[in-house]
């Protein structure tokens, strides 16, 4: 367990809404052992932090290194040294060293952020604020361990469907850039619900932390579940900031647009790198494989992203084969064509008591049996609580027993995974109708 002056920082977090959800100190207890989550500052890993964690997940655990759906890292498999373990990555600078600080620090950028050609200005200086607002604010620790805010630049490279209590996204109009936000939602959602300058995004995001914190009773953690018993207009209206819910805001939509995360990637000015661990999940010697290339050939830095893979920034164009070369020679995913970048899967069986099937390893048989050009993607889920991904897929295959599931395909008009296409599939069963073209799959 932690030594004494963590145990006292984590004894001073007396929250009304205690979480389950692993922490840099809570070590949650799974199937394949502990496990410890590292909330990253905007998905920020520098290189040497990156070595810090492997080593630790060598030392202390069994090497098992996940790259999480909201851009953080978890290392599974712990053993009893606890305090080892969170003492390491605190000598890293992986954390604060008062636990309350470290929960609430939830906060989702483009892996991007401050670098993608598309942005509308730079999230980086008003991330750092929020992340500063949160960690300092004794109040703010009362929050949800999973309650999130998103901060959207307008970058190609974003994740506009993850679900978030709070979420910001610039928009031009006229010569002026403002914030768009919306409550218990996301921006591909459409439901925009009033603006504020972008100079004034720090004044909202405090605003609205302690009116939701003034409103909600201990059971409801979640916006979503304050918003049942309180309308947004009402929850806005009590704000006392002066929010712009004209027309052109409230029918702005913020349009999706086509990048990949994977491959090289186009930077404002240079380049960069996206390459992902098979399933989300990081050997060692990955982690320090990328960490190196970062330090070599670009800024030494890595960003986690949504899509559980990597970004390495600012490297330099001449050794970007090189780089993926050595890459995927470690086993990391460097291209979208690749069946099993579209595949993702939770824990499984053998490291979650709830799931049904050994998802992992049958995402890599579902892979061999799938060509080039599956679309969408792919995400095979042990139980319905589909952990490993926060929005709907394309395509979810739900456990139902060992190496069988059910089919569903994405549609708005159902709740849940969507439409339920067929059940008790095997593996070759699910490859071959995920292998037929969209339009069959809808028939």
């Amino acid at each position: 367990m932690p030594d004494a002056p963590l145990t006292q920082a984590h004894a001073s977090h007396v929250s009304p809404r205690p979480s389950a959800c692993p922490g840099l100190w809570r070590i949650v207890s799974a199937r394949d052992g502990g496990i410890c989550r590292i909330k990253l500052p905007g998905g920020l890993l520098l290189a040497d932090q990156a070595d810090a964690v492997a080593a630790a997940a060598e030392r202390f655990a069994g090497g098992v290194i996940e790259a999480t759906n909201r851009g953080n890292l978890q290392i599974r498999g712990i053993g009893s040294d606890h305090r080892g373990l969170v003492e390491t990555l605190l000598a890293a600078g992986l954390g604060p060293r008062d636990a309350a600080g470290d929960d609430v620090r939830n906060l989702m950028l483009s892996p991007l952020a401050g670098h993608d050609p598309a942005m509308l200005l730079d999230a980086r200086p008003l991330a750092g604020q929020i992340l500063d607002l949160l960690e300092g604010t004794p109040r703010f620790h009362q929050l949800s361990a999973k309650f999130a805010v998103q901060l959207d630049a307008g970058e190609n490279l974003a994740m506009l469907e993850h679900p978030h209590d709070l979420w910001l996204s610039a928009l031009r109009l006229g010569q002026q850039t403002w914030l768009a936000f919306g409550l218990a939602g996301c921006p591909a959602d459409g439901q925009v619900l009033g603006a504020v300058p972008a100079d004034q995004g720090l004044v909202l995001v405090r605003a609205v932390l302690e009116r939701f914190l003034d409103l909600a009773t201990p059971a409801q953690s979640r916006m979503r579940q304050l918003l049942e018993v309180c309308s947004a207009t009402d929850f806005i209206d009590g704000l006392g900031l002066a929010i712009r819910r004209d027309a052109a805001v409230l029918a702005w939509r913020r349009e999706p647009r086509s990048a990949s995360w994977l491959g090289v990637l186009p930077q404002a000015q240079g380049i960069a790198l996206g390459v992902a661990p098979p399933q989300g999940r990081l050997t060692p010697a990955m982690l320090r494989g990328a960490a190196r290339v970062a330090r070599e050939h670009g800024d030494g830095s890595l960003r986690l992203s949504p899509w559980q893979s990597l970004v390495l920034t600012n490297l330099q164009a001449q050794h970007i084969d090189h780089a993926q070369a050595g890459l995927s020679a470690l086993g990391l995913l460097c291209h979208d064509h690749e069946p099993l970048a579209r595949i993702s899967a939770c824990t499984g069986a053998s490291g979650c008591a709830k799931a049904l099937g050994e998802t992992k390893a049958d995402a890599v048989t579902l892979a061999a049996l799938l060509g080039p050009g599956v679309p969408g993607s792919v995400h095979l889920s042990g139980c319905p609580r589909s952990c490993a991904v926060a929005h709907v897929a394309p395509a979810t295959l739900l456990a139902r027993a060992p190496g069988r599931y059910d089919l569903y395909l994405r549609d708005a008009r159902q709740p849940g995974f969507g439409a339920l296409r067929a059940t008790d599939l095997t593996l070759n069963e699910a490859g071959a109708m995920l292998d037929l073209p969209t339009e069959h799959l809808d028939d």
